[in-house]
């Protein structure tokens, strides 16, 4: 019996050191869940760091927002310290703001960003908001650039580490587990966040962040068999009265009342829950990305020890990293495209500038997306990479899909002071698509002090020859030196040492351009140009009410040729810029009796370069010169002030008032330096130089060697708004020791 009980007993024990043993070589599979926060996901970069250093393998991870992001590039394959590394490297400003390189624009779109302050949708006589206020695209580029090594993988379950994101489903309010596809643009959905970023419409669901209604799936990342999970929760706690100031603020915290309370329930289900101190930091804190980054290890640390034990339990080894990087060069063999109705494909390969089978670099493709994007003829375009065949040296494929815009009209408006043409409203509509898929009709009415009005009608052919009708009146009013339009008798007389002078100009041109890549364009037109020059100041009689000095049509051809690579309009730090005009004027009306046919040549040229990150010079060198031109004045260069939107042959110059200085030829160089004391905010010193005089450049006795008989300078201070730029400028002249405030408000037009 006692021989019996012993070897039961033993039995026993045997069967539970069995178990253990078995318990102990289980491998246990260990899920990540990150939720989203925006800016405060970078905590997450922290805490994987943490997880690397102690060699904790992660068997699948879930994200939702900036969680999806960090998420998905670890489970493509980058550690921890490459993704913080990474991070540092990105301008958060230029990416969500989506803004696209200037050099990736047309002409014309150019001049939709640096004249219009704000562009709505216009539809059915309806003014309509637009749906974000970015769409996103410099985020996909960046996302695409960053998983282009497993950009074959449509299974995201094949990613070195199984990975899945949470949409929400705009229409139904439903979650959507984004788990197969585009994964750059899944994860892209996954942190659209409302009202910044667009909605992304994959497999014809409208999707959104998928915080909105599951900012936390850990549930759903428990169903894919994890025995331990480690969540990383990033979201705000509710905020108090105090902090609720504003409409934002509030929304979010409504939002927040949901999420908070669900994390309740969740942060219990998660083994090793992670709660980064981030109660400083808000959804857009992207300039604070290193100390949220170390508050992530931090809380991270302060779980080392379950993180420790956990690394212990298990057996199995963890994905290698990845090692590679993106190629500086790629090679596209083919271009498919989807959802392409009312454009073709050349036109959009065109846009791209792409050419097959032939190696570009990857910058230069990414130029051409912004290109194409650029054109606001889609509401969205995202493309993905696939490799031709197994041999990577061979190249891609490329797989895009356009969303067309249905957006035609629009209205726009701009606000615009300067001393010049004083205050002024500026409101557009704009009507693409009117009667040809390529064209666009624009009309500008500028209301203020002076009245105003721009029309255009263009059809778009890239770079063959287009074709546009343009039409434009001016007008303002100004005192002018009075020897500029009275004889010394006359002088004399009227005792006066100014007089004020009222100019209208309406110029009708019908052209021809041709544009090469984006910078380079050539316009040669015909020209109908009415001109009145006209005084109350001094009268010919006592009948009259006012004395014309011109009121005549003019009537001629004029040619353009234009290179603009400058990064800003405002404030460039880099690039060069050529402006040349030629105008021959071949009839007129001849008011003044004393017509015969004359031309003008100008020219400007710019060379911008950045001397150190926050100090930039910009060279300018400008000239013109009439040939047979009668001494009416109606078209001499006229130098003074400040202003960028001058007719005719008017020109600034610092240290002299407006329209101060005048003859038929000038040349003039300015130097701008310009110091970004703070983001946006700069301090800018100038000088600028010049010689006028009639017949400038034929005249045998001009001493070209001597210093220029005309000097200013000035010292400034320009703010970066989304009206335009704000400005102040003090400048002075050293010839007539006399000094003037210039002001300026918002974007010249």
């Amino acid at each position: 019996m006692k021989k019996r009980i012993v070897l039961i007993a033993l039995l026993f024990l045997a069967s539970i050191y069995g178990y253990s043993q078995k318990e102990d070589l289980k491998d246990f599979k260990v899920g990540l869940v990150l939720s989203g926060g925006g800016a405060k996901g970078l905590a997450h970069i922290g805490t994987l760091k943490v997880i690397d250093s102690l060699g904790i393998r992660i068997d699948h991870i879930a994200g939702t927002s900036m969680g999806a992001i960090i998420g998905s590039l670890y489970a493509s394959g980058y550690s921890g310290k490459q993704l913080d590394s990474i991070f540092q490297r990105i301008n958060f400003d230029d990416i969500l703001s989506d803004n696209t390189p200037r050099s990736s624009k047309t002409f014309y779109e150019r001049e939709n960003d640096e004249k219009y302050a704000v562009i709505l949708p216009f539809d059915k006589f309806i003014v309509k908001l637009p749906s974000a206020l970015s769409r996103g695209q410099n985020t996909f580029n960046l996302l695409s650039k960053l998983t282009l090594h497993v950009s074959g993988v449509n299974d995201f379950e094949k990613l070195p580490i199984p990975f899945f994101c949470m949409a929400t489903n705009i229409e139904n309010g439903q979650p959507v587990i984004l788990d197969k596809g585009n994964l750059a643009q899944a994860i892209r959905a996954s942190g659209a966040f409302p009202s910044l970023y667009q909605p992304v419409l994959i497999d014809d669901q409208l999707l959104i962040d998928g915080g909105v209604v599951n900012n936390y799936p850990v549930d759903e990342l428990r169903e894919k068999g994890m025995d331990i999970i480690i969540g990383v929760d990033v979201q705000d706690d509710l905020s108090n009265r105090g902090d609720l100031s504003s409409a934002p603020e509030i929304l979010f915290q409504i939002n927040n009342f949901r999420t908070i309370s669900n994390m309740k329930i969740k942060s219990k289900k998660t083994d090793v829950y992670i709660k980064p101190n981030i109660e400083d930091f808000n959804f857009i804190s992207f300039s604070a990305g290193n100390k949220i980054i170390k508050n992530g290890e931090i809380a991270t640390k302060l779980k080392l020890t379950e993180l420790q034990k956990l690394a212990k339990r298990q057996r199995g080894k963890r994905v290698p990293f990845y090692k590679g990087k993106t190629p500086d060069t790629i090679q596209i063999n083919r271009v498919y495209f989807k959802g392409l109705n009312k454009y073709t494909k050349s036109y959009a390969v065109g846009k791209l500038k792409l050419k097959t089978e032939q190696k570009i670099s990857y910058n230069r493709f990414l130029s051409g997306t912004n290109n194409l994007v650029a054109t606001n003829n889609f509401d969205s375009f995202t493309y993905k990479l696939v490799h031709s065949n197994e041999d990577e040296e061979v190249g891609y494929d490329l797989y895009g899909e356009i969303r067309e815009t249905n957006k035609t009209t629009f209205l726009k408006f701009g606000l615009h002071y300067d001393g010049l043409y004083k205050s002024a409203l500026l409101t557009n509509f704009t009507k693409k698509q009117l009667l040809f898929k390529s064209d666009v009709l624009s009309l500008d009415l500028i209301i203020g002090d002076n009245t105003r009005y721009n029309f255009e009608y263009y059809i778009d052919k890239g770079y063959y020859w287009s074709f546009g009708l343009r039409s434009r009146y001016n007008e303002f009013n100004k005192g002018v030196a009075a020897s500029f339009f009275l004889t010394p008798q006359e002088l004399a007389i009227a005792g006066v040492n100014k007089i004020g002078v009222k100019y209208t100009d309406l110029t009708n041109r019908v052209f021809v351009q041709t544009q090469y890549k984006n910078d380079l364009a050539l316009t040669l037109g015909l020209e109908h140009k009415h001109y009145k020059v006209k005084t109350e100041t001094v009268l010919a009689s006592s009948s009259e009410r006012e004395r014309l000095f011109d009121n005549s049509d003019y009537v001629g051809a004029f040619s353009n040729l234009r290179f603009d690579s400058f990064n800003d309009k405002h404030f460039p730090t880099e690039g060069f810029y050529f402006n040349g005009d030629f105008n021959l004027y071949l009839y007129s009306s001849d008011f003044n009796k004393n017509f015969s046919e004359f031309s003008a040549l100008k020219a400007d040229i710019g060379y911008a370069h950045g001397l150190a990150p926050k100090l930039s010079a910009t060279i300018l060198g400008e000239a013109g010169t009439l040939f047979n031109a009668k001494r009416n004045r109606s078209f001499d260069f006229v130098l003074g002030g400040y202003a960028n939107n001058f007719i005719n042959n008017f020109k600034g110059f610092y240290g002299y008032d407006y329209l101060s200085i005048t003859s038929t030829s000038f040349l003039k160089a300015t130097v701008n330096l310009d110091y970004e004391v703070f983001k946006k905010n700069h301090i800018m010193l100038s000088a600028n130089f010049a010689n006028v005089q009639d017949d400038l450049f034929t005249d045998v006795d001009f001493d070209w060697l001597a210093f220029p008989a005309y000097t200013g300078y000035a010292l400034g201070y320009s703010l970066e708004t989304f009206l335009g730029p704000i400005e102040a400028k003090y400048t002075w002249s050293p010839e007539t020791k006399e000094n003037y405030w210039f002001f300026n408000l918002g974007f010249w037009f």
